[in-house]
């Protein structure tokens, strides 16, 4: 940690299609090895076959899927008088939607659809009802904050 002074947040500009801040970290959660058009071009089909597949507005889905994906609770290791505690902690904003979106991500990778575009549209539809991975794993952990309970006085 630097000891002079605060690290400041950079601002993120808008993707250039929906001119939307959540759509851009998206999709930069979503880039691998730099290929952004390509990420860009994965979200952007990902959109028409949610519209394709529900008849709705596909970007009003995906906001729906990644609001019901962010986790409220998260635990942390903290480490008190020679044994580690999970502690449970809430989820800072910016934390929440990066961690919804990156469980969005894996989870749509470990799906068997056939295009990446198709995933993660199958992902969103899903969590959107409540349901799919992503949605498991933001259970599991709630569940393990829930069950660690005992330990919040540890937060500091």
């Amino acid at each position: 940690m630097g000891r002079k002074s605060f690290i400041r947040k950079r601002e993120i500009l808008p993707d250039p299609k929906f001119n939307d801040v959540v759509v851009a970290k998206f999709i930069s959660s979503l880039l691998q090895q730099g290929k952004k058009s390509t990420a860009e071009g994965i979200f952007y089909g990902c959109i028409d076959v949610i519209q394709e597949r529900t008849g709705d507005d596909g970007l009003k889905i995906f906001k729906k899927g990644l609001e019901n994906v962010k986790p409220l609770l998260e635990v942390k290791s903290r480490r008190v008088g020679g044994a580690t505690y999970q502690v449970p902690i809430e989820v800072k904003p910016a934390r929440r939607q990066s961690l919804a979106s990156r469980w969005i991500i894996e989870a749509a990778r470990g799906r068997p659809e056939h295009s990446m575009a198709e995933r993660i549209a199958s992902e969103v539809i899903e969590a959107s009802n409540g349901r799919g991975g992503a949605m498991k794993k933001r259970e599991d952990v709630h569940k393990m904050a829930e069950a660690n309970k005992a330990f919040a006085h540890y937060r500091w």
